[in-house]
């Protein structure tokens, strides 16, 4: 987009005097335009990776929101036409969907991450798969983050809804967005991973964490309810805080980062592929 800020500006110069595989910057303060410094040449969708993790869990809450889904609600008794018909661990009946939304699944950390094992591991079909996978843990007694709680909310969101989670959110969300462009990497079942293969604008990044800054609103339209974006943040759900400031968002592998920064009033998106992002992104913190 035109125009630019001094932030933007000083990002770009960074990024480029030390040679790092920073892709583009956007963002946005208050209601104002969305701006974006384009840093080095890429395509305009970017795999955010686990930045899907924030857009999965915003399906879960437009289903909340409509009365479909309920926190406590229990996996199995959402997916009981879908469970293995043997080798599932019984401590699977405990889950809830809060649990999957804060990692506490009994699932070890890591499981079903298509960025690091081919796809093959998983078999042809992931739930099967992830049902009778030993589970790790007793679930619910503590938190190891994997792909597989966000898989399971992607078939979750699905069969609350009645059709693909990626089909829902193009139905009730996105064009409210005014987002572009969107796509998702799919199981061999057809449903989105959940969990990362999420190509998006940065610009579209920046639009949903508008959202959650301004308690559910985007351009005044109330796209989720006050009560959900204070639940998503008290409980951490797939927004985590940032600091001592009040700053929260979603970081992904190679630097992929959504920050929302409620006391200046402004989202940042950040897209990059680096092996080592740190660099880049503690200049970003420093300059809030």
């Amino acid at each position: 987009m035109a125009g630019s800020t001094k932030f933007l500006k000083d990002c770009a110069a960074f990024a480029k005097e030390r040679s790092l595989n920073v892709i583009r910057v956007s963002e946005a303060r208050g209601g104002g335009e969305i701006l974006t410094a384009e840093i080095m040449p890429a395509s305009p969708c970017q795999d955010v990776y686990s930045v899907a993790k924030a857009f999965t869990m915003t399906a879960i809450g437009l289903l909340y929101d409509k009365g479909l889904l309920r926190t406590d609600d229990k996996v199995c008794d959402i997916l009981s036409d879908e469970l293995p018909e043997s080798g599932m661990d019984e401590r699977w009946r405990s889950s809830t969907v809060e649990m999957a939304l804060t990692h506490r699944l009994g699932l070890p950390g890591g499981f079903l991450d298509i960025d690091v094992s081919p796809s093959w591991e998983f078999t042809g079909d992931f739930l099967n798969y992830l049902f009778t996978y030993p589970l790790a843990y007793e679930p619910g007694t503590e938190s190891r983050y994997s792909d597989g709680a966000y898989y399971l909310l992607s078939r979750i969101a699905a069969k609350k809804a009645g059709m693909a989670m990626d089909d829902f959110l193009w139905k009730e969300m996105l064009p409210r967005l005014d987002v572009r462009e969107l796509a998702w990497s799919h199981c061999p079942k057809g449903h989105p991973i959940g969990a990362t293969g999420l190509y998006v604008h940065s610009s579209d990044m920046v639009k949903l964490g508008l959202v959650y800054l301004n308690n559910g609103l985007y351009k005044g339209r109330r796209i989720l309810s006050e009560e959900w974006t204070r639940l998503a943040l008290e409980k951490e759900f797939a927004l985590n805080r940032y600091g001592q400031k009040g700053t929260y968002g979603k970081g992904g592998m190679y630097g992929q980062e959504l920050l929302v920064v409620p006391y200046q009033d402004r989202v940042i998106a950040i897209q990059s592929f680096s092996e080592e992002p740190d660099e880049f992104n503690d200049f970003v913190g420093r300059s809030l």
